[in-house]
C-alpha cells in the first residue's frame, strides 16, 4: 500500500497544509513503514518533529482502518502505547497530541500514567483505556501487576518509546525490554486465539543522540525477532556555539567559582531574550545560581524560576506550565528540562559549565529554536579558564557529529526478579514459557537454564542462604503456575516498582502548610534546628524532623547552607576526553577560535613551566613545594577513570617502595601527593600504566568488596530482598545498608556463587570503575609518547588538580577560598 494513496495520509496533508506545514521526509518514511506493519527506530535532531513521525502514523493507520467514519469511532481500546522516560515530559506531549486529535475530528482521548496520576484516573483508564495512553516505565510495570492486564492491550497496535537514548543503558531500559517482550508476546497469543494478524503489534523507538544507533534498535526489537529499520533525518540542525568570555583569563585557574564572577554577563542575554533556560550540572549549584541572578538582578524576581528534580512536583509543573505560556522570562534548570516536546517557546539556552558530554550539549542546545529548520543558539559559561577549551572541543564535536554510544545492560537479575513478582500477583506465569521470552530479550539472551532455576529458586524458597526464612518465601506453585497470593507482600511489591534507588528523600513541609521539595537524609541530618539551608529558591529554618517530614519555617537570614546531592559530579565521556586531547594539538597554534586566542597567555605559562600535551602524549609532571610530592598525570579521560587508575597507579608504585598517598583529580587529570620522592622516572614508567593484570590490581588496588556492598544495597532493594518501608515511615538509609550488609555477608559466607552477589562484583567493575574504558585508556597510554617534567612550580594545569586536593586535605583553620587566593598571587610573582 503506497502512503500517498490512502485516506489517512490525505487527511493529515490536508491538516498540515492548513498549518502552512510540510512533512519531512523522515516522517513520511516512517508512516509508510508504520501502515505497512513494520517496526524500527527514528532519529532525528532534537526540535524537528520526531514525535509526529510516530505519532501522526499511528493517526494515519487508524484513519485508513476506518475511512468513511474515522470522526464517529469512539472507545477504540488503547491503540498507542507511548512509554516515556520523564514525567515532565508527558503534560506537553498529551497536550500536543490533544491539539491533532480535536483538529481533525477524531474522537481519541489521550491519558496520562506515571506516579503523579491519581487514583480514580486510574480506575477510570482500567475500566475504559484512552487510545493513546502515556506511561513511564515503572507505572507500565504496575499497569502488568493487574488482574488480566492481557486484555487492556488486546487492541494495541503501536509501541512507541520516546526518548530511547535515555533509557538505554540503565535498569529502566531493561524494565522496558521486560515490559516489550511481555505485551508483544500478550498480542501475539491472543492473534493466535482469533486467528488473525490485523493486530500485529509494532513497535517505534525515538531517539535523538545516539552513537550506537544499530545496536540501539536491537536492543530495542530484539524480543520482536525482527531486524526492523533505521530512519534517519537528513536533516542539518543549525547550532550556534557562542562562549561568555571572562574579562581577564586566570593563568591559575581552579574550578567552580569563575561562573558565579560572570552572573552579570548573563543579565544582557535574559533581558535581550523571550525565554532562557540556563542549565546548571547539580542541584546544589542550581539553587545557588538561582540566588545569584536575583542577587545581581532584582528585577527579575516573578519573572525567573527555578526547577530541579527535587522541587514539589506542584511546583515543578507551575514553572512548566509559564514556561509553556511564556509568563517567565529565565528558569535555572538541571537535567530536569534536558528532554521536551516540540514547540516549546524557548529561544535562548545557557550551558553553565563543562557539560561533560557532547550528546548532553547537542540534547540541551536543541531546547532554543525548537522547530524544525530553526536555529538552536547555546552559550556557555566557564567556570573556570581551562572550560573554554571544552568549548573548542564541543565545536569540533558537533561539526563531527561525534556522539556518545550507549552500552546496553546485560544479566540484570535484580529487574527480572522484580518483574517475575510483578507478573506473579498479576495472573501469574507458566516457568518454561516464560523462559523463553526472557531469553528473547537482548539483556537476558544469554541467560542459561541454570541461571534461570536458581532465579526461581531465589522466588520460591528464598536461594541456598536464605531458605531458614519465611519471609524470602514470596512465590507459590499452583498446577504449574508461579503466584503470589499473600496481600501483604503483593502490597509491598506494588510500592516499591521501579529501579530508581536514592538515598532516603525526606519531603520539606512549611510550618505554616505547604511542601517545597525533597532532601536527602544524609544532608539533612548533620543539620542542627535553627540551622538555615536553601531549597527551592528559598531560605528556610530547620524547626524539626518529624515522621520523615523536615519541619521548616520560612527565614530571612542572608547566609544559608546550600544542600548537595549524592551523585552529584559527572564525569567526562570518552568521546569528548578524545577531542579534548587533539584540540591540545592547537593550544599555540591556532589564532581563529577565540576560545584558544584567549587562553595563549595560559599555554605560554605551561609550555615554559613544562610542556602542552598532545593527542598523542602522556604528561606527567613531578613538582616539590612545602605540602610534599606531587605526582600529576593528565590522561583526559574524566573523573571516573582516573579514580580507578590513580588507586591502581598508587597501588603500583607501592609495590616499588613502602609509600601513602593523598589521591586528587579531575576530569583532566589526577594527583598523587606523598610526603617523600615518588619512585617514577623512564626505567619504570611503561611498566606502570601496563594493562597487564589490571583485574587483580584493580582488587588489590581498591576496596573493592566495600563498593561492592553498597552496590549490593542496590540491588536487593530493586530485587526485592530489602523492604524500604511503608510510605511515610521509610527505613533510613544506615538502616538499610546494615540489612544489605547483613545479606551480603551471608551470601558471601554460603552462597558465593549467588548472582546478585556476582552481579554486584560486576557492576562496580562496568559502572562505577568503568572498566573496558580504564581498559582501552591504558592500552593507548602504552602507545603514547610519555612525557615526563620537573617544573619548579606549580603550572595552570596543575593548580586545578592540587586545588581540587586542598579541598579534601583542608586541615587548615583559613578559608580554602582564601588560601587559593594566596597560592595564586604568589604564583603570579614567580
Amino acid at each position: 500500500m503506497r502512503l500517498q494513496t490512502t485516506k489517512g495520509y490525505r487527511v493529515i496533508e490536508q491538516w498540515l497544509t492548513a498549518k502552512a506545514f510540510e512533512p519531512f521526509a523522515f516522517q513520511t518514511e516512517a508512516w509508510q513503514h508504520i501502515i505497512n506493519g513494520e517496526s524500527g527506530l527514528v532519529n532525528a535532531p532534537t526540535g524537528c518533529g520526531k514525535t509526529f513521525s510516530v505519532f501522526l502514523g499511528a493517526v494515519i493507520q487508524f484513519i485508513n482502518e476506518y475511512p468513511k467514519d474515522y470522526t464517529q469511532q469512539k472507545n477504540n481500546g488503547l491503540q498507542l502505547l507511548w512509554i516515556t522516560p520523564l514525567r515532565a515530559l508527558a503534560k506537553d506531549i498529551g497536550r500536543a497530541m490533544e491539539e491533532v486529535i480535536t483538529e481533525l475530528g477524531m474522537q481519541w482521548s489521550v491519558g496520562i500514567r506515571n506516579g503523579d496520576t491519581n487514583t480514580a484516573e486510574r480506575q477510570k483508564q482500567k475500566r475504559n483505556m484512552p487510545e493513546v495512553l502515556i506511561i513511564t516505565p515503572e507505572s507500565l510495570h504496575l499497569v502488568l501487576a493487574q488482574k488480566n492486564y492481557p486484555e487492556l492491550f488486546s487492541h494495541l497496535k503501536i509501541i512507541a518509546i520516546d526518548e530511547w537514548h535515555e533509557l538505554m543503558g540503565s535498569k529502566r531500559g531493561v524494565q522496558v525490554e521486560l515490559a516489550l517482550s511481555r505485551i508483544v508476546n500478550c498480542c501475539s497469543i491472543q492473534n493466535s486465539k482469533v486467528k488473525s494478524k490485523k493486530n500485529k503489534v509494532v513497535v517505534w523507538g525515538i531517539s535523538a543522540t545516539i552513537g550506537n544507533l544499530e545496536e540501539a534498535k536491537d536492543v530495542l526489537l530484539a524480543s520482536l525477532q525482527t531486524e526492523g529499520i533505521i530512519i534517519k533525518a537528513k536533516l542539518d540542525k543549525n547550532i550556534v556555539v557562542e562562549s561568555i568570555l571572562p574579562d581577564e583569563i586566570e593563568k591559575y585557574p581552579w574550578a567552580g567559582h569563575l561562573g558565579i564572577k560572570l552572573a552579570d554577563k548573563l543579565i544582557p542575554i535574559i533581558e535581550n531574550s523571550k525565554t532562557t533556560l540556563i542549565f546548571i550540572n547539580t542541584r546544589g549549584m542550581s539553587e545557588t545560581w538561582y540566588q545569584t541572578l536575583l542577587t545581581v538582578a532584582p528585577q527579575l524576581a516573578g519573572a525567573i524560576a527555578l526547577h530541579h528534580g527535587s522541587i514539589e512536583q506542584e511546583l515543578r509543573l507551575w514553572v512548566e506550565d509559564a514556561l509553556h505560556t511564556e509568563k517567565l522570562k529565565a528558569v535555572v534548570c538541571t537535567s530536569s528540562l534536558d528532554l521536551g516536546v516540540d514547540f516549546r517557546p524557548v529561544d535562548t539556552v545557557i550551558q553553565v559549565g563543562s557539560p561533560k558530554g557532547i550528546a548532553r550539549f547537542l540534547q540541551r542546545a536543541g531546547r532554543s529554536g525548537h522547530r524544525p529548520g530553526e536555529t538552536s543558539k547555546i552559550y556557555f559559561l566557564p567556570t573556570h579558564s581551562l572550560e573554554l577549551l571544552e568549548v573548542a572541543a564541543l565545536k569540533t564535536a558537533i561539526k563531527e557529529m561525534a556522539i556518545e554510544s550507549k552500552e546496553p545492560m546485560l544479566l540484570c537479575f535484580d529487574v527480572l526478579l522484580q518483574f517475575l513478582c510483578t507478573l506473579a500477583i498479576s495472573d501469574g506465569f507458566e516457568a518454561n514459557e516464560l523462559f523463553r521470552e526472557i531469553k528473547s530479550t537482548y539483556c537476558f539472551a544469554d541467560i542459561t537454564e541454570t541461571e534461570w532455576q536458581e532465579v526461581l529458586q531465589h522466588l520460591t524458597i528464598g536461594g541456598k542462604a536464605l531458605q531458614q526464612y519465611d519471609e524470602y518465601k514470596k512465590v507459590e506453585i499452583e498446577n504449574g503456575v508461579y503466584r503470589i497470593t499473600n496481600r501483604r507482600i503483593a502490597m509491598r511489591h506494588r510500592m516499591h516498582i521501579g529501579t530508581i534507588v536514592s538515598d532516603a528523600m525526606l519531603k520539606v513541609k512549611l510550618m505554616s502548610g505547604g511542601f517545597i521539595g525533597v532532601i536527602e537524609e544524609w544532608f539533612i541530618s548533620r543539620l542542627e534546628p535553627g540551622e538555615v539551608f536553601t531549597l527551592a529558591g528559598r531560605n528556610l529554618e530547620l524547626v524539626a524532623i518529624k515522621d520523615m517530614t523536615v519541619m521548616v519555617r520560612k527565614s530571612s537570614a542572608k547566609k544559608s547552607i546550600v544542600p548537595s546531592w549524592m551523585g552529584g559530579r559527572m564525569s567526562l565521556t570518552a568521546n569528548l576526553g578524545r577531542i579534548l586531547r587533539e584540540t591540545f594539538n592547537k593550544a599555540l597554534v591556532d589564532e581563529d577560535e577565540i576560545e584558544l586566542k584567549s587562553l595563549h597567555g595560559l599555554f605560554e605559562l605551561q609550555q615554559t613551566l613544562s610542556h602542552i600535551p598532545r593527542d598523542n602524549e602522556l604528561l606527567i609532571e613531578q613538582v616539590e613545594d612545602k605540602n610534599g610530592f606531587h605526582l600529576v598525570v593528565y590522561p583526559f579521560e574524566g573523573r571516573q577513570v582516573h579514580e580507578a587508575m590513580s588507586a591502581i597507579l598508587a597501588y603500583r608504585i607501592g609495590q616499588i617502595m613502602p609509600i601513602t598517598f593523598s589521591i586528587s583529580m579531575n576530569d583532566y587529570g589526577f594527583e598523587l601527593l606523598s610526603d617523600q620522592t615518588v619512585p617514577v622516572d623512564d626505567s619504570n614508567v611503561r611498566e606502570l600504566f601496563t594493562d597487564k593484570d589490571l583485574l587483580l590490581d584493580i582488587q588489590k588496588s581498591v576496596n573493592n568488596t566495600e563498593m561492592a556492598k553498597r552496590k549490593f544495597r542496590d540491588i536487593a532493594v530493586i530485587g526485592g530482598l530489602i523492604f524500604q518501608g511503608m510510605p511515610g515511615e521509610k527505613k533510613k538509609a544506615r538502616h538499610l545498608q546494615s540489612s544489605a550488609s547483613l545479606l551480603f555477608k551471608v551470601f558471601d559466607e554460603y552462597d558465593p556463587n549467588n548472582l546478585l552477589l556476582k552481579q554486584a562484583y560486576n557492576e562496580v567493575l562496568v559502572q562505577q570503575m568503568d572498566e573496558v574504558r580504564l581498559r582501552h585508556a591504558l592500552n593507548r597510554i602504552s602507545n603514547s609518547k610519555i612525557i615526563l617534567t620537573f617544573p619548579e612550580q606549580i603550572t595552570p594545569l596543575s593548580f586545578p588538580i592540587i586545588v581540587d586536593g586542598l579541598n579534601r586535605n583542608n586541615y587548615s583553620s583559613e578559608k580554602l577560598e582564601d588560601r587559593i587566593k594566596k597560592m595564586q598571587a604568589q604564583l603570579e610573582k614567580l
